[in-house]
């Protein structure tokens, strides 16, 4: 107990699994945790001491059962082994902790997942540049970027980190400027030092400088890298030969999109629990190293015109090359999780099977290689030149593991015949003792004439011979008598001894050659991980490229054209998403899309609620995106300018816990889309207003639209809104056109025929749509005797032109739905209109409701 809590006090912050004989033992609030999150038993122990301490366990080998669950529910596991065999020990044995495990350096196959990445991020919060740095020690992936705050929460939310450090100095300006979600650990203010991060970077990449990565002038993206580096060396993971290089995330070779963009368009996550997301409609990988690249190629797009083409090219050569296409998909799907493998190694947690799958998968990717320059397509060969087939290595593995390989190496059976001698020797001896005796009997027999030998053995004196009275004068004079009986004696040979101590120990001394031949395996692969990693790398780059091949011949999809001009120009373009999971039989209504800064600007789209709005301003944003991935698109032909970022403010959302109302959130997004702006941008915007008061909507919509039109940047904009006020800015400003999504009226039914057409709509049909929703009779019938109410006190449902231009300075006007009403509704409006809702308390918004309810209870 001394010694565990010795041991407690250097890690207080982790619950702490100590190794007593064959079980993990967890001691007081560990115990406690573990019981309540394992589900396992507490009991109590006694230390020698009239107290007794609480105690949780379970066997070691159910470690990968237990330790999973732990971490996944936030905690920190720091993992004490014994450090010595107790055999060989007199007194206690020497424990220490081997491995402590986060959320964000977790190498265990059930932490982490196949298609995902798992980010450890270290955070420098500087002025004016911070730094960010993002590690994957499953896989040996290490990147670096600096840049104001908002860079540093986009890359956050973009490679969506596990665990994220920190200095303690810096926790309070992360809490304010960032999503404080995420798991967080503080680092001692030291660790962020510039000459002590530098040096662990040199000293981890072997280099006399950092110049070959091409950030060395990053001074705050340093800091960050090199304190991720000292958490992971702090968390007891010092062999880190894998991870061998830091690449330089640089914003300017992307397309820009924001945290609010990506989660707008639902690229990697679907705001509907049973919704899918573009990346699972986009995702036809073969091998986990594929699916995590397409995920970063979706959320960091490229704006190098040449690398896209380079990519569309080698997509339509799969394309139009199906065999090739056949034979590549054919290899990539033997092909295991090579970065993962590989990162295994110097950690020395990769197992028999994983190795030979290794070689196997190496095999596969010689052979990919071979097909690809065999193939003679310029690009490709480019591509996979760099792919070395590694065949020493390959059949280094193969010689020394059997094939069929186990997935334990603790257990043996996997090293193969012919490698040593003395492990040859000793299998013979274990498998065939039994033969091996009656060799020696038939011998010493013929040797000595004495027929009736036989070979015996007891726990005594082990193995010996025994001969009858009759015989005992034909004993060799070198053999030692052990035991007289009634009508025998027993005696032994130094043959038998020396076979006696290699039988007995065999079956020991096997596993401990085969550990040790495996062990010397591993470290003969160490060198070639970096090779192994490039070319995993190669093999996911094809795996994408197959992949958007596999989606354009199912779907359709036809190759964009990028033009190095501010246009974007799209005929019949669909959603990806919404087309896959239309019912069998039922076609996408596909639509055209022209934006330019000549003559067509901003479009103001109007049209009925459901009507197809919101899809139409998605599919356009991720028509864009597809094509600056590389990828072909949904749509019949595509004339894409080249984009530098994608703004979206679509769908409603709110920040309550932080204070904000929708409204409030709204603006912050669109504030950060208007001073962001550049003369590449796309810009959609979905219902900007509909927060507040009908006037102030319309005159911040109106506002925003000028602003867009008139600004030197002039971006290709879609503005989507039901304020059909907007259609009078057509005539006004000349770069602005309406569209609207057309419908067909059959009594008060409406039926959506989702096409898009010029001019603007001055309808909503929100009672029709209500109807659909299946809203009561009796409710819809209140709503529209209300809706006739307000057409005859204010002319029209819509206000005209010059009724926009005189309500325009005095926002603060509203429509007044209670105007004619009862008595009772004229209490309830006065109330209403005395009440700040952006400034309610929850509370206050309770007593609030109960006041009114008064009020209703009093006239009723």
């Amino acid at each position: 107990m001394k010694q565990h809590r010795d041991i407690k006090a250097r890690y207080p912050d982790a619950v702490l699994l100590f190794r007593v004989g064959d079980f993990y033992e967890t001691f007081g609030e560990d115990a406690h945790i573990a019981s309540r999150v394992l589900g396992i038993t507490l009991t109590k122990r006694s230390n020698g001491a009239a107290a007794s301490i609480d105690l949780a366990g379970f066997p070691h080998h159910s470690m990968d059962t237990y330790l999973h669950k732990l971490v996944k529910a936030g905690y920190r596991v720091a993992i004490c082994d014994q450090l010595e065999d107790p055999k060989s020990v007199k007194g206690i044995v020497k424990r220490g902790v081997t491995e402590l495990v986060t959320p964000g350096v977790a190498t265990s196959d059930k932490l982490l997942e196949n298609k995902t990445n798992n980010f450890l991020a270290a955070l420098y919060l500087g002025e004016p540049l911070c730094g960010v740095a993002f590690i994957d020690i499953s896989t040996g992936e290490f990147y670096a970027a600096e840049g104001n705050v908002e860079y540093m929460d986009k890359l956050l939310q973009s490679f969506q980190p596990s665990e994220v450090v920190l200095s303690k100095s810096q926790q309070k300006r992360f809490k304010e400027q960032f999503d404080t979600k995420v798991y967080t650990f503080l680092l001692d203010e030291w660790v962020f030092q510039e000459q002590y991060t530098y040096d662990l970077l040199l000293q981890q990449f072997q280099t006399q400088s950092l110049k070959g990565f091409g950030v060395s002038d990053m001074k705050a993206a340093l800091l960050a890298a090199g304190a991720a580096l000292h958490y992971l060396k702090d968390t007891e993971h010092p062999n880190l030969q894998h991870i061998n290089s830091l690449q330089r995330i640089v914003a300017n070779d992307f397309l820009w999109m924001d945290r609010f963009t990506i989660r707008n368009l639902e690229l990697v996550h679907s705001s509907d629990d049973k919704g899918s997301c573009l990346l699972d409609a986009l995702d036809n990988t073969y091998t986990p190293m594929g699916a995590r690249m397409l995920k970063r190629w979706l959320i960091f797009p490229l704006y190098d015109i040449n690398r896209i083409n380079q990519r569309l090219d080698l997509v339509g050569h799969f394309i139009k090359d199906q065999d090739l296409n056949h034979e590549l998909l054919t290899l990539i799907k033997q092909i295991g999780d090579v970065e993962r493998l590989v990162g295994k190694i110097p950690l020395k947690k990769a197992n028999p099977r994983e190795v030979m799958q290794l070689a196997k998968s190496m095999q596969f990717m010689e052979q990919m290689r071979d097909k690809c320059l065999a193939s003679e397509h310029d690009p490709l060969c480019r591509l996979v030149q760099s792919l070395l087939p590694l065949t020493d290595l390959q059949k280094r593995i193969r010689t020394v593991l059997i094939e069929d390989a186990p997935a334990q190496a603790n257990k043996g059976g996997m090293i193969a015949e012919g490698i040593s001698k003395e492990l040859d020797e000793l299998r013979t001896i274990s498998r065939s003792g039994k033969s091996y005796l009656l060799q020696i009997q038939q011998t010493e027999a013929q040797k000595t004439g004495i027929g009736s030998l036989k070979i015996a053995y007891n726990n005594v004196f082990g193995y010996y011979l025994e001969v009858t009275h009759t015989h005992k004068d034909k004993v060799p004079a070198e053999w030692i008598r052990k035991q007289t009986l009634a009508n025998a004696e027993r005696y032994v040979t130094p043959e038998l001894k020396e076979y006696e101590e290699k039988i007995l120990g065999a079956e020991e001394k096997i596993l401990a050659i085969e550990m040790q031949l495996y062990t010397q395996l591993l470290a003969e692969i160490e060198p070639y991980i970096a090779s192994i990693q490039a070319n995993a790398n190669i093999i996911a780059q094809i795996d994408c490229l197959l992949c958007f091949a596999t989606s354009a011949k199912q779907y359709n999809y036809r190759r964009p054209n990028l033009l190095d001009e501010a246009t974007l120009s799209i005929k019949a373009g669909r959603h990806p998403v919404i087309e896959q999971r239309l019912p069998p039989g039922e076609a996408y209504v596909a639509n055209d899309i022209e934006l330019n800064k000549e003559e067509q600007q901003v479009i103001i789209l109007t049209g009925p609620n459901m009507s197809g709005k919101s899809a139409l301003l998605r599919q356009t944003a991720i028509i864009t995106l597809m094509a600056h991935m590389g990828s072909f698109v949904p749509a019949d032909a595509a004339d894409i300018g080249l984009t530098d970022k994608i703004f979206t403010r679509v769908g409603a959302s709110d920040n309550l816990s932080g204070g904000e109302s929708t409204f409030m959130v709204e603006m912050n997004e669109t504030a950060s889309i208007i001073n962001n702006l550049s003369d590449r941008s796309l810009v959609l915007l979905d219902e900007i207003g509909r927060g507040t008061s009908t006037y102030d909507g319309i005159s911040l919509a109106w506002s925003i639209v000028e602003h867009l039109h008139n600004s030197a940047t002039k971006p290709k904009t879609l503005f989507a809104t039901h304020y059909h006020e907007l259609n009078e800015l057509e005539p006004q400003l000349p770069r602005v056109r309406n569209y609207h999504i057309t419908h067909k009226e059959t009594g008060n039914k409406v039926i959506f025929l989702r096409k898009l057409a010029p001019g603007g709509s001055r309808h909503s049909f929100g009672i029709q749509v209500a109807r659909m929703a299946g809203m009561p009779p009796v409710l819809l019938s209140r709503a529209e005797e209300i809706l006739k109410l307000l057409e005859e006190k204010h002319g029209s449902a819509e206000p005209t032109t010059e009724k926009v231009k005189k309500i325009l300075p005095a926002p603060n006007f509203q429509l007044n739905i209670f105007d004619g009403l009862s008595e009772d509704m004229k209490r309830i409006n006065q109330v209403l209109s005395e009440t700040d809702i952006n400034r309610l308390t929850p509370v206050e918004a309770l007593l609030k409701l109960n006041e009114l309810k008064n009020i209703v209870e009093q006239y009723n």
